[in-house]
């Protein structure tokens, strides 16, 4: 072999026998660490799947219902109410079918006995919504809800939804009549209401709410809306109607809007309590007989007017409210009748009805609120000479 040959050939041996040094040496490297590294990268999936863990528990049981949802909810904590009955209060506060203040009871409770809250949950009132953590409503539960000043407002029986307008304004609850009356013809806001949607000739109605904004005592929040008072109203009124109410009306063919609508001509006629079932027993014995009710409460509201006694050309008015053109009751209630009247017309005063009384007048209204009644029309005429000088 070459001088050169050789020289190469060994250079070649050499290197390779470093490689073959240099592995080895690598190759116990990597035993000492092989361990650390294994370690390194456990501990890596467990973290990660520590991570995805927390997050999805606390996205599923912690975070808010619905970040994008900042509908206020009133809610009302009962003194001594224990961490589970707050927890169902919550769930439920949205009303049955709809998602509630929280994801299940069970994760609150956990909350509060993990934060070792349970104990420091206050009763009162309080404005919460979908878009707060539970943390966040623990916390306003633990503070406590401030006093709140409330106003009280009373609506006598009778009143138009104009007349409430009004007192709601007087009161300073709202600032303007005009927001109100608009609500009160407002059908799609309040179609979560059964007997709203069932309403007839609502083009035809002056207010579609008309009759059904029960007259009571009502206290709310210094910043309640129009929208606030209607719904309290409404809800009166869908729970005074009970079931007894509903079946006598089925045994009588009436639907509610007929019951409510007789309701408010009896309570614009009767002064007097007593007078209630009779006028009741006149309207049914009319309704049987195909005459026209003749009531000079539907008249004045046609009109816009209130007064006793009406001229020729007022009695002809053009108007689905005027009995006295029109066979059987109006396309709607002419005002917001209370319970005695609406008990009233689905129980008239059975003495009256089988007596067939047909006609009613008033008295001397400044001796008394009582009506006269009459089972002919020539007694009616009698009474009206004698007691019309009385009336204007």
């Amino acid at each position: 072999m070459s001088p050169a040959l050789l020289v190469i050939s060994r250079a070649f041996c050499y290197n390779i026998a470093c490689m073959e040094i240099k592995n080895t040496k690598g190759q116990k490297t990597w035993k000492r660490l092989r361990p650390f590294a294994a370690g390194a990268i456990s501990v890596g999936f467990v973290l990660l799947a520590l991570f995805f863990g927390v997050h999805y528990v606390l996205s599923r049981f912690v975070y808010p219902v619905d970040t994008n949802d900042a509908t206020p909810y009133e809610i009302v904590i009962p003194n001594n109410a224990s961490a589970g009955s707050i927890a169902q209060i919550l769930y439920t506060a949205c009303g049955e079918g709809n998602k509630g203040l929280i994801v299940s009871t069970a994760s609150f409770k956990v909350y509060v006995d993990f934060m070792g809250k349970a104990g420091s949950l206050r009763a009162g009132t309080y404005i919460l919504s979908k878009n707060m953590s539970i943390g966040e409503i623990v916390n306003q539960l633990c503070q406590g809800s401030p006093p709140q000043r409330t106003l009280r407002f009373t609506v006598p029986e009778g009143s138009t939804v104009e007349a409430i307008a009004t007192i709601l304004v007087e009161k300073g609850i709202i600032a303007e009549e005009s927001t109100f009356l608009t609500l009160a013809g407002d059908a799609a806001l309040f179609s979560n209401y059964t007997f709203v949607n069932e309403l007839e000739n609502r083009s035809e109605r002056r207010y579609l709410l008309e009759g059904y904004l029960f007259p009571d005592t009502y206290e709310v929040y210094v910043n309640a809306s129009a929208e606030d008072v209607i719904v309290k109203m409404l809800t009166r009124c869908y729970g005074m109607y009970t079931d007894e109410l509903v079946e006598r009306a089925e045994e009588l063919h009436l639907t509610r809007d007929q019951v409510m609508t007789l309701a408010s001509i009896i309570e614009r006629e009767a002064a007097d309590p007593d007078d209630f079932a009779k006028v009741s027993a006149v309207f049914h014995n009319r309704m049987k007989d195909g005459m026209p009710l003749e009531s000079c409460a539907t008249l004045s509201y046609a009109l816009g007017l209130n007064k006793y006694t009406f001229t020729k050309d007022e009695m002809d008015t053009v108007s689905p409210f005027n009995t006295y053109r029109n066979k059987n009751l109006p396309i709607g209630p002419i005002c917001n009748p209370g319970m005695n009247a609406i008990y009233a017309a689905l129980y008239p005063n059975e003495d009256f009805l089988a007596a067939h009384y047909l006609f009613f007048c008033n008295a001397n209204p400044a001796e008394t609120r009582s009506l006269l009644f009459s089972k002919t029309y020539e007694e009616h005429q009698k009474l009206v000479r004698e007691y019309q000088q009385y009336w204007d």
